[in-house]
Formats: C-alpha cells, sequence, structure tokens
C-alpha cells in the first residue's frame, strides 16, 4: 500500500528558481514555444484555435483533463501538450497543471528544464512524494520521475487517479502528456481519468494503418480534435506555418 501523503489532496508548487522562469524556458527553445517571437503567426494561432475548442467544451461540460497523445513516437505530442498549456495559461489566464504520464520515457522536464530525480514515478512506487513546480503564476507541472520500465502497476493505481483528481480539483485545466499509443498499452490505461484526447500526427511520417489503430485505441468519441504537426504550408494561407489544426468530435467525458 501507497502511504497517502506521497500523493498531494491539494498542491502547493514549489516556485522554480529565476533561471527556471517561464521566459527563460521560452529563450532556450527558440521557435518553438508560444511565447516566443520567433515563432510563426500562424502555429500560435492554431493553438489559440485548439484552446478556444476546448474553453468551449468545458463550458457546456465541465471537460478539464485533457490527454495529449499519437500514434508513434517524435510526433510532437511533448510539445504540442506544452504549447497547449501555454496558451490556457497565459492567452486564457487559466490555472494549468501539466502532468509528464509518459512514464517510460519521459522528457517534458526537460522542456521546462526541471529536476526530475522524483516525480510521477516515485509517488506510485511509494518512494517519495509527489512534487509540483510552479514556472509561472498560472502553470504547474508534475515529472514523471525516473524512468519506469514497466510502469502498467502504477498507470492502473488508485493512487493516481487521487493524483489526477487532486490537480483536477486544483486546477481548471490538467494537460496529460502519454506515451504514444500505437506501441504501448500506457495511454489506453490512463482513459478512464481523462475527459477529452488531443490527437497529435506529424504529417508523411505515420501510415494511415497505424492511425487508424490509434483512433480505434484512444476511442473517436473520445478525441476531440487533431493536431496535424510538420504540414507543408498551403500557399492560400497567407503565412508560413508547419502546424494545422483539424477539428474533431466535441464530446467529452
Amino acid at each position: 500500500m501507497i502511504p497517502a501523503s506521497l500523493i498531494p489532496s491539494s498542491f502547493s508548487p514549489t516556485p522554480v528558481p529565476r533561471e527556471q522562469a517561464l521566459d527563460q524556458i521560452v529563450r532556450r527553445l527558440p521557435g518553438r514555444l508560444l511565447l516566443a517571437q520567433s515563432l510563426a503567426p500562424g502555429v500560435a494561432e492554431q493553438y489559440r484555435h485548439l484552446a478556444a475548442r476546448l474553453h468551449h467544451v468545458q463550458q457546456r461540460s465541465q471537460v478539464n483533463i485533457v490527454m495529449v497523445s499519437s500514434a508513434m513516437p517524435a510526433e510532437g505530442k511533448t510539445l504540442t501538450a506544452t504549447n497547449l498549456a501555454l496558451t490556457l495559461s497565459e492567452s486564457y489566464r487559466r490555472r494549468v497543471m501539466v502532468i509528464d504520464a509518459d512514464l517510460r520515457r519521459p522528457s517534458m522536464h526537460t522542456v521546462f528544464g526541471l529536476p526530475n530525480s522524483h516525480g510521477v514515478n516515485n509517488a506510485l512506487t511509494g518512494l517519495a512524494p509527489c512534487p509540483a513546480y510552479e514556472v509561472s503564476p498560472r502553470l504547474a507541472v508534475i515529472p514523471a520521475g525516473p524512468p519506469n520500465p514497466d510502469p502498467v502497476g502504477g498507470l492502473t493505481s488508485p493512487e493516481l487517479e487521487t493524483l489526477v483528481k487532486a490537480a483536477a480539483a486544483a486546477y481548471e485545466w490538467v494537460i496529460i502528456d502519454t506515451p504514444p499509443v500505437g506501441l504501448l498499452t500506457d495511454a489506453n490505461l490512463l482513459l478512464p481519468l481523462v475527459h477529452t484526447v488531443v490527437m497529435v500526427i506529424a504529417a508523411n511520417q505515420v501510415g494511415y494503418k497505424q492511425l487508424q489503430h490509434a483512433a480505434d485505441v484512444l476511442g473517436r468519441e473520445r478525441i476531440l480534435g487533431v493536431v496535424l504537426n510538420r504540414a507543408a504550408p498551403s500557399p492560400f494561407s497567407g503565412y508560413d506555418t508547419s502546424y494545422a489544426y483539424a477539428y474533431g468530435g466535441e464530446r467529452g467525458r
């Protein structure tokens, strides 16, 4: 049994040092994060469209837990989850918690420059409390912790459910970064905890059957929409962008 004290019932995130603050993070990843001046205007606009979609769905159905996943690795799901969190926290002024649930190959801590010695993995195995880091007044991040080669037990545990529900009670949005669904069952195990799904697809990288399988695993009725990443810019778009957003279903749990 995992001690209940390791899973917070509420959050008091630890403010990060100045060198890890949000503006410093944006400088480390020029042209890739929403707040960077070098980001193509069209890219930022597509993220705002996605955030607006989520906002409207939330007003109708109280949705606030969003899974971001992909069919295969390296399609851009972590960067999409990060930019979605930045859009909701900075443009919409909502309180957002990001949880790295890619427990085998975590990467969210790298994006935000956070320590990863403790995180979700430690808490779910009863080794240490689950930390949360405040990277801006409205944005907090829970890293995955050291990689776990077999996280299935933790992903199906009541402790993870407690963690996600506590985050959803304390924040207006919870964004969960998960492993790709085409290779592992991990994301599928998280589906009962989330309200809706954003699927990330890298253009010209994944086959139709792989996408079809991923959509079936996630449940087509759960997919709010699809982020098409690295698409060639349209000559009619009016700006140069490598992202497009295709709206999917409107249902949330």
